[in-house]
């Protein structure tokens, strides 16, 4: 299946100094797909069918590396109390932080962002600690460190000078935890490619400037030269389906075999 072939713009985020990713990898993380893409390419779907075809194969589990928006958004407004608001909070502060045009936040939202970051690496360590014990894992998102930028999964507190220590502080920790969780590398990365049209049809609720941008970046992360598939995802989705099936066959279940 060939990928859909998108037109880039430049925007404010691909102006932003861009951090190298971590020098040194560790060998490819045994069973460990992850699904990346803009919203409205259909990870969550994807996602949700690769882990019930793939039941039969052995242990499996789909985990969400996301931060506060969709599954991890859902599970905070579930907390007892404090839920609703704690999300409308957090939510709040990771939007601003995910702007591109809004300059660097506070101190307060920093540290917020920071906290978030590493809610991130627990739920990393979580994936790790199941690889290790030989289950397969199929993530919705991916943690990088190419690019700035919550909104690409990326570290969010650097790219933009500051005259607060605190802050330097915490984004030169920052971005040694996103380095860290990108030198594990996917056995595979299924990148989900779309055009702003047919994305904002499928999310009608979301900003095109913010799809726009996503679509411009996807395509440039390269997850220290992890095997990556891309498929269109305007195709037919059975098609998707069948081409990631197949791919994972053949990065991960073949050699077992």
């Amino acid at each position: 299946m060939s990928s859909v072939s998108i037109k880039t713009e430049t925007t404010a985020s691909l102006r932003r100094s861009v951090r190298p990713a971590a020098k040194k990898s560790h060998p490819p993380l045994t069973g460990v797909v992850a699904v990346i893409g803009c919203d409205g390419t259909g990870k969550s779907t994807l996602t949700a069918d690769l882990l019930a075809r793939l039941r039969t194969v052995g242990p499996i589990q789909r985990r969400y590396l996301g931060l506060v928006s969709g599954e991890m958004g859902d599970k905070i407004k579930k907390l007892p109390l404090i839920g609703p608001r704690l999300e409308h909070y957090l939510a709040r502060k990771a939007r601003r932080a995910q702007d591109p045009r809004q300059k660097l936040p506070g101190v307060g939202t920093a540290v917020v962002m920071y906290l978030l970051s590493l809610w991130r690496v627990r739920q990393f360590r979580r994936l790790l600690a199941l690889s290790r014990r030989g289950v397969m894992v199929i993530t919705d998102r991916y943690p990088q460190a190419e690019i700035p930028g919550f909104h690409y999964d990326g570290p969010g507190l650097i790219g933009t000078p500051t005259k607060s220590w605190l802050i330097g502080k915490l984004a030169a920790r920052e971005i040694k935890l996103y380095q860290w969780m990108a030198s594990h590398v996917p056995t595979l990365v299924i990148r989900l490619n779309i055009d702003v049209n047919t994305a904002l049809a499928r999310k009608p609720d979301h900003q095109i400037v913010e799809l726009q941008d996503k679509i411009a970046v996807v395509p440039r992360l390269r997850f220290n030269g992890a095997n990556i598939l891309d498929l269109d995802a305007r195709a037919p989705y059975p098609q998707v389906l069948a081409a990631a099936l197949q791919a994972v066959n053949g990065a991960m279940l073949a050699p077992h075999s």
